[in-house]
């Protein structure tokens, strides 16, 4: 497990540094898929070795209680009869906006992450393009100085006045909703050779929830998991999520996103997939068809059909393959001119600049 440290400073106010813990203990909870347990074993390790009840005045069984009284860590008895802990609703969600912070603290009023049409219309950013009014236009979007300036070139100065025919609005940028499905790749490659992939797909996911739903409240997004089979995973509990022993099963995915995506009611609709692999699996007759070696012919074949029906239903994957692995990128390749999506090969430390930057492009792009 990556832990990233960083100095302890003894000159900082004293919550600052238990706030400072705190986030901590959430990013350990997220590694280890919600285990409250092993999470505050690994906190304790930190507190003996670095002698933190003297840099904090505070003992780790009183660090605990703090996480309690917090709302974070509920006190639990397992059927042994033993008491434990169990992460809380609390802790999710501030694991879902620590996760944003980290990722999109750069973002700008103005920046990527606008979903905007071609079309022009109400809501949205005022533009410095003007029309000429029309009823029931907002009067905050008239431009008084083109409007008297239309008035003056009629009249005049001597005998000013000014009408309806001379008012001039400001256009508006027209932002359309959007439904995207996140597809995160829960294979066990994404832990395999000792290197952790399945946190920060995790942590991009949560962060671009977070956005959403403070941003584009009016937006939808799902998360579907995909090993196996593909599985539906309620967006607040994605800190919670561990890879298992499976193999990638990319149309299994493909087929919950496109289900999914064809019951909401948003004018946009795409897909982002996150995978560090090639697909490997398809169910076949209620039998799992696998084969791990090399891009099996029959199972990339049956995943780009599924791009194609996507395509057909206007919906667009973006894949972001977070491995360089030169021999995925013909799939790649294949699927996403099947589906006239996108594709990246992001490592895992740009893999949140671009899937924010595209989620709300939202236009076709050159690969």
């Amino acid at each position: 497990m990556f832990i990233r440290y960083e100095q302890f400073d003894r000159n900082v106010p004293l919550e600052i540094n238990i706030r400072r813990l705190q986030n901590l203990f959430l990013d350990i909870l997220s590694k280890t898929s919600g285990d409250a347990n092993q999470a505050l074993r690994y906190m304790q390790g930190l507190w003996d070795s670095h002698d933190l009840e003297k840099a904090t005045g505070m003992t780790f069984d009183e660090f605990v209680d703090h996480l309690r009284e917090q709302g974070l860590l509920d006190q639990k008895e397992g059927s042994s009869g033993a008491a434990g802990f169990v992460a809380t609703s609390k802790a999710d969600r501030e694991i879902q906006k620590a996760a944003f912070e980290e990722i999109f603290q750069d973002l700008k009023k103005d920046g990527a992450g606008q979903h905007a049409t071609t079309a022009q219309g109400n809501g949205g950013e005022r533009l410095a393009e003007t029309r000429p009014f029309e009823f029931g236009d907002p009067m905050q979007d008239i431009n008084f100085t083109a409007s008297i300036g239309n008035a003056l070139l009629k009249s005049g100065f001597d005998d000013f006045s000014m009408s309806e025919d001379d008012l001039e609005t400001h256009e508006r940028e027209h932002l359309t909703s959007c439904a995207t499905v996140i597809l995160i790749d829960i294979s066990h490659s994404m832990v395999l050779y000792g290197e952790d992939r399945i946190t920060p797909a995790k942590k991009v996911a949560m962060a671009l929830i977070e956005y959403i739903q403070t941003r584009y409240p009016k937006d939808v997004i799902d998360v579907v998991l995909f090993g196996d089979d593909a599985v539906p995973v309620d967006v607040d509990k994605i800190a919670r999520v561990s890879v298992g022993p499976f193999h990638t099963n990319t149309k299994a995915g493909l087929q919950a996103a496109m289900k999914i995506l064809q019951k909401r009611k948003q004018a946009n609709k795409q897909v982002f997939m996150i995978t560090d692999g090639k697909p490997s699996a398809i169910w076949e007759r209620g039998e799992l068809y696998k084969n791990p070696f090399g891009l099996d012919p029959k199972i990339v074949a049956q995943t780009i059909n599924e791009a194609v029906v996507l395509r057909r239903k206007g919906i667009t994957i973006t894949t972001f393959m977070i491995t360089s692995d030169p021999y995925l990128q013909d799939f790649v390749d294949r699927m996403t001119r099947a589906n006239k999506g996108r594709a990246y090969f992001a490592s895992l430390d740009n893999l949140g600049k671009f899937l924010f930057a595209d989620y709300a492009r939202n236009k076709k792009k050159k690969v």
